[in-house]
C-alpha cells in the first residue's frame, strides 16, 4: 500500500469503530475519503490499470476484522455496472476521470429511476441499505478510478454486490 493509501484506511478505521448506525458512519467516511481523492500518490501503477472486458477492481485494503473494505474501480470509457444494490454501507469518490450514477427506487416490485449525479475529480457520495439501488457508469471519454469504501469483508465477498436487478419497460 502507498503511505497515502496507509493513512486514508487509519483515517477511515477511526470511523468505523465509533459503532454508529450504517448510514452514520458512511457520512463519516466520505469526510475521510474526501482528501485522499486527489493525492497523485494514492495508488501505485498497478492498481491503476484497467481491463478492455469490464470495469476492473483493485483491492486495496482490508480491515483485519473485516469491518472495512478500501477498493479502487478502473472504468475504461462506455463500462458499467448492472444495476444494482450493496450489502452494506458504501461509499465512493472519484479520483479520476467522470463517473455517472444512477439511482432507483424499488416501488411495487418495479424499478424507478430516481437522482442522477455526474461525479468529478474530489467529489464523494455514499448510502446504506434500503435506498442504495444504482447504476454507475464511466461518463467520459478517458478512464475513470474511483475509491470505493464498504462496511464488508470484500476479500472474503468477492465483491460489495447483494442483488442486481433487471431494468423492465
Amino acid at each position: 500500500m502507498t503511505s497515502q493509501l496507509v493513512e486514508l484506511a487509519g483515517t477511515i478505521r477511526e470511523q468505523v469503530r465509533r459503532g454508529l448506525p450504517a448510514a452514520q458512519t458512511a457520512e463519516l467516511v466520505e469526510d475521510a475519503l474526501r482528501p485522499f481523492l486527489t493525492a497523485p500518490d494514492l495508488l501505485s501503477p498497478e492498481q491503476r490499470v484497467g481491463d478492455p472486458d469490464s470495469y476492473r477492481q483493485h483491492v486495496l485494503h482490508v480491515e483485519p476484522d473485516g469491518s472495512f473494505s478500501i477498493v479502487a474501480l478502473v472504468w475504461l470509457p462506455g463500462q458499467r455496472t448492472p444495476v444494482h444494490d450493496h450489502v452494506s454501507w458504501c461509499v465512493a469518490g472519484v479520483h479520476e476521470g467522470v463517473e455517472h450514477e444512477q439511482r432507483y427506487v424499488l416501488r411495487d416490485d418495479r424499478l424507478v429511476p430516481a437522482e442522477q449525479t455526474t461525479n468529478h475529480p474530489g467529489e464523494v457520495c455514499g448510502f446504506a441499505p434500503p435506498g442504495d439501488i444504482h447504476l454507475v457508469r464511466n461518463a467520459g471519454s478517458a478512464k475513470a478510478i474511483s475509491i470505493h469504501v464498504y462496511g464488508a469483508d470484500i476479500a472474503v465477498l468477492g465483491s460489495s454486490v447483494r442483488r442486481c436487478y433487471e431494468l423492465t419497460a
